[in-house]
């Protein structure tokens, strides 16, 4: 989804101050300090994330700015893909390598790689990623943001009290290996909002009988935005707020939804979130449970679905 709002000398284009900014993460900061980086950055306080990555993990961290944070619950909920690597012969409480004093007794109970554990094949990794392909319940990492009984189960688990998470469908479109060396599997997956590839590493290693975790992560999409179109967040520091003129502009968000155009009369309905008519509509709209609707001159004004009569109703207002 290249092609962002700068022009061609460099220098952002005029005070955009809405639309995506793709962030490439580095290792270590939480997603909610990217954010806050971001907002520094740009002297823009209203920037939130599109979907949490770990401290350990990297890449593709989409901030919606301005008026798309409107549009993040739609943006969240796109598929990701990764890249990870799953090390063998050593399972974590925290299902990776961020080795807390919660994790030693799981690694004295598993042992040391290559000290009385047998390390899998590769052809044994490859024929166990099936039974993680397609639409299954995963429960959730004891460490992890899921709230139990109103508190996050990491804050209970580092307490040592007990975490009773429940299991969530997943899907999981792609899974394959790419290459397996020195105990260490890299696997790339395409999977839904919502996957923890953590709990994939440990459930692995439990499957295989070796235990096992995520030792690294990286994301290398998320929904449209691949990439490509990341931003280091040491260049987002240094060019402070000319990274406005990086921002992926709001008309080319979310193509994936089909588009209606509006006429005068559609534009002032929708923009005061009434319900739009046949005769609001430049021509008839395509069949979808969601739509993008269009200004004449391209411009996304918000998100509608269908209702009784041929109406379109809208669920989110841009504008």
């Amino acid at each position: 989804m290249r092609e962002a709002a700068a022009s061609g000398g460099g220098a952002p284009r005029a005070l955009i101050k809405d639309g995506v900014l793709v962030v490439d993460k580095p290792a270590g900061p939480t997603s909610h300090d990217v954010v806050a980086v971001a907002r520094r950055a740009l002297n823009i306080s209203r920037i939130g994330h599109t979907g949490t990555l770990d401290p350990l993990a990297t890449g593709v961290l989409p901030l919606v700015v301005g008026r798309a944070t409107r549009l993040a619950s739609l943006l969240s909920s796109a598929e990701k893909e990764y890249l990870a690597c799953v090390r063998f012969g050593v399972s974590t409480a925290t299902y990776d390598g961020e080795m807390g004093p919660e994790s030693q007794g799981a690694r004295e109970e598993q042992g040391q790689e290559g000290q009385g554990v047998r390390m899998p094949e590769e052809a044994e990794i490859a024929g166990a990623l099936s039974v993680f392909r397609g639409t299954y319940s995963q429960m959730p990492p004891p460490f992890s943001a899921k709230k139990v009984g109103g508190t996050p189960a990491y804050k209970l688990a580092r307490q040592q009290k007990p975490v009773e998470l429940k299991p969530v469908q997943v899907t999981v479109r792609e899974l394959e290996l790419n290459r397996y060396a020195h105990g260490v599997a890299e696997l790339r997956l395409v999977c839904s909002s919502g996957f923890y590839v953590r709990s994939l590493a440990h459930d692995l290693g439990q499957r295989l009988g070796c235990g096992a975790h995520l030792e690294s992560l990286r994301r290398t999409r998320a929904g449209a935005f691949e990439d490509a179109d990341a931003v280091p967040l040491d260049t987002i520091v240094r060019e402070g707020p000319a990274t406005a003129g990086r921002l992926i502009p709001m008309e080319r968000l979310l193509p994936d939804l089909p588009s209606v155009l509006l006429n005068e009369q559609g534009v002032k309905r929708a923009s005061h979130g009434n319900a739009i008519g046949p005769q609001d509509f430049e021509s008839a709209p395509p069949i979808s449970p969601r739509l993008r609707l269009l200004d004449r001159d391209g411009g996304l004004l918000g998100i509608a679905e269908p209702v009784d009569g041929g109406f379109l109703h809208p669920l989110i207002v841009l504008v």
